[in-house]
């Protein structure tokens, strides 16, 4: 089931918490370059802390973290966001007193200098989520939760990373706006972006993702297809989350 592609993601035996206590346990996993692959779990599985791990946001005691060619696993978090990998987190964390393009303008920090790569890398986020340019000059509070997520989608753009992470993108929307980030993702992917998404709703992991990794006790227990899991009406995935 693994791809034989050359990978945006490589994960090898990692273990990490908070304090002295590990989170996570001997986790080992893959996303090669233009891949979508979704972590299942049920909730305090250890997906976000996955994440985090690989944003460098907290010590990895054990392992290594390798995006594209570069061991991200003893690089500071500032150093990961270069271009390695970003990461649109749950909950979107907005600065909401500033507009929507500012907030998605300090997302290219590290690209502010190249003021032509920070436009065109605007204008695709636009084209993405067109509604965002009609709103680009409103402040982020009075946008919809949709809005907002699409804010934090964009933000995760503006730095070109190697491989996107998601938390829950589809946590407290509405329907409509759930169907639009899946519908984003989608294009996301036909433009060949690399994607980790962490996600509750199982229909929009087998709908945007090839493979999918389940944890439970923070280890994970299950790897398949999209394809397998949907044959098998989401019985094996339906184990493991209720």
């Amino acid at each position: 089931m693994m791809s034989a592609a050359e990978p945006a993601l490589q994960i090898a035996a990692l273990s990490a918490g908070y304090g002295r206590f590990d989170v996570i346990h001997d986790i080992s996993l893959r996303v090669a370059k233009g891949e979508a692959v979704a972590l299942l779990g049920p909730n305090g599985a250890g997906k976000t802390t996955v994440l985090r791990s690989i944003m460098g946001l907290i010590k990895n005691r054990r392992g290594s973290i390798v995006v594209g060619k570069t061991d991200v696993s003893g690089l500071p978090a500032y150093r990961i966001a270069s271009g390695h990998a970003a990461i649109a987190p749950e909950g979107r964390r907005l600065f909401t007193d500033l507009s929507v393009e500012d907030n998605l303008v300090l997302g290219a920090l590290r690209l502010r200098r190249d003021k032509r790569r920070v436009q065109a890398l605007l204008d695709s986020v636009y084209e993405l989520f067109p509604v965002l340019r009609t709103y680009r000059k409103r402040r982020s509070s009075f946008l919809s939760g949709g809005e907002q997520q699409m804010v934090a989608i964009g933000r995760m753009l503006m730095s070109d990373p190697e491989l996107l992470l998601l938390d829950e993108p589809s946590i407290a929307l509405s329907p409509v706006a759930v169907d639009l980030v899946a519908k984003a993702l989608l294009e996301l992917r036909r433009k060949g972006a690399s994607l980790l998404l962490v996600e509750q709703r199982v229909d929009i992991a087998v709908a945007v993702c090839d493979r999918l990794y389940i944890m439970r006790h923070g280890e994970i227990v299950e790897e398949t297809t999209a394809t397998m899991a949907r044959e098998d009406g989401f019985n094996m995935i339906e184990k493991y989350l209720g």
